[in-house]
């Protein structure tokens, strides 16, 4: 079957053979695909589907289009990855909390997707830091540190190299076919032993109800356990975001607030332990998932991930103070702008989309590919669901580059908040999967 004869049953609502999804995924890879047809097809599935021998066939061969990574270390290779979700930075507390705790971490994520932000465009907010090391880069920062961060270089999983691009500019992004497959064919290259999955439900997030939160985990965990790797998921709340702030050097700031204890941000710690225990009970580490969960405990508490972090940051080109002097090193946008709440009250909703949309507006993401991002702008101080509030209380401090930028924000982040009688909050952790 020929690219034009599977786009074609695709549209149909034809399952194709896994062999045709599979020579697909190889031409996406060698370029033999062109854009348009990587388009179509990225839409035709988000439409219509694979199947689950499709969804496996794609996985595997997006894994399969280039090197796939065998590892040698005194640890096991562990990772993780979110689903995507509004001031979600939990991975740069994870990496090195897990690292610390005896695992191996070559952690493989993406940039900013549709509302969400992107590990790499936060970690880029640090002057410096390199997220394109090469395999031979990933390899020596792993072995030396035990955690890095990177980007996919163009030798692991090329494929999804292509179709991720693809899907944030064509409105593909929801694809439960396509966010399985480039989640675990990126992930797999990376020659994982363990992975611990963090599938958002909720305004927030890709997945709007447990039904297809459930769905997506289910896919995921069991993708990833038939190619052999040791995988749970936790479903875990985006009705609100998960710390008070959205954009990419405000959130590196929050995350250095946790690592250094200056600043309680309990539901991020809470889900770092949790994903973290995970982690470390499926890679035998600890004898339990609680157990593990107390391990990543002590290390955030006793300043060990912290340590971690800051060798990953000086390894990968950052400042070798950045721990120690974090403040100095971040840019901070010109422009202050609070947003009154409007009415008194009790925040009952968040619309963390349109929270995420804002800062991309702003400038903090990306409309189309090729846009470039400004690390400093974003949202601080967000107010958390339940929070009591007046007519003149500020919902959201915005962080822009002008009054104009400002301005037009403010108005979308207001109608993102709804104000009335309030009530408690759903759980941070919904269920567990695998």
């Amino acid at each position: 079957m020929d690219t034009r004869a599977l786009l074609s049953a695709l549209r149909l609502g034809r399952t194709p053979p896994p062999e045709a999804v599979r020579a697909f995924a190889h031409g996406l890879g060698d370029g033999s695909v062109s854009d348009a047809q990587a388009g179509a097809f990225a839409m035709a599935v988000c439409l219509r589907g694979l199947g689950e021998a499709g969804r496996v066939a794609l996985t595997e061969a997006m894994r399969d289009s280039g090197r796939v990574l065998d590892w040698h270390l005194p640890g096991p290779v562990v990772d993780k990855h979110s689903s995507g979700g509004i001031g979600d930075c939990v991975s740069l507390l994870l990496a090195p909390a897990l690292a610390d705790c005896g695992a191996y971490v070559p952690m493989i994520s993406g940039r900013g997707l549709g509302h969400t932000g992107g590990t790499l465009d936060k970690l880029e907010a640090i002057p410096g830091y390199a997220t394109d090391l090469g395999i031979d880069g990933l390899r020596r920062v792993t072995r030396d540190v035990g955690c890095a961060i990177v980007a996919a270089s163009a030798d692991l999983a090329p494929a999804d190299r292509r179709l991720y691009a693809v899907r944030d500019i064509s409105g593909t992004v929801e694809s439960l076919d396509l966010i399985t497959a480039s989640i675990l064919s990126k992930k797999l290259a990376a020659g994982l032993q363990v992975l611990s999955l963090d599938v958002k439900v909720g305004a927030g997030a890709f997945m709007k109800t447990m039904e297809e939160a459930h769905a997506l985990a289910e896919a995921l965990v069991g993708t990833a356990v038939g190619a052999g790797c040791r995988t749970a998921a936790l479903i875990t709340d985006m009705d609100q975001p998960l710390v008070p702030a959205a954009g990419n050097a405000l959130e590196v700031a929050v995350a250095m607030e946790a690592l250094t204890g200056t600043v309680a941000h309990p539901r991020l710690i809470e889900l770092t332990c949790a994903l973290g225990g995970l982690v470390l009970a499926l890679s035998g580490l600890a004898d339990s998932a609680d157990a593990g969960a107390a391990l990543i405990d002590d290390s955030i508490t006793r300043g060990g991930a912290a340590e971690r972090f800051g060798r990953m940051v000086a390894a990968q080109g950052g400042p070798n103070d950045f721990v120690a002097d974090w403040p100095a090193h971040l840019p901070v946008a010109p422009v202050l702008k609070q947003v009154p709440a409007g009415m008194a009250g009790r925040v009952s909703a968040i619309d963390g989309e349109a929270l995420g949309l804002a800062v991309v507006a702003l400038g903090g993401g990306r409309r189309i590919e090729s846009d470039r991002i400004n690390p400093a702008v974003g949202l601080a101080g967000l107010l958390p669901l339940g929070a009591e509030v007046s007519a003149s209380d500020p919902v959201a401090l915005i962080h822009a580059a002008s009054d104009d930028d400002a301005d037009a924000a403010a108005a979308s982040i207001a109608s993102a908040y709804t104000i009335g009688d309030g009530g408690a909050p759903p759980p941070l952790i919904r269920a567990r999967i695998g």
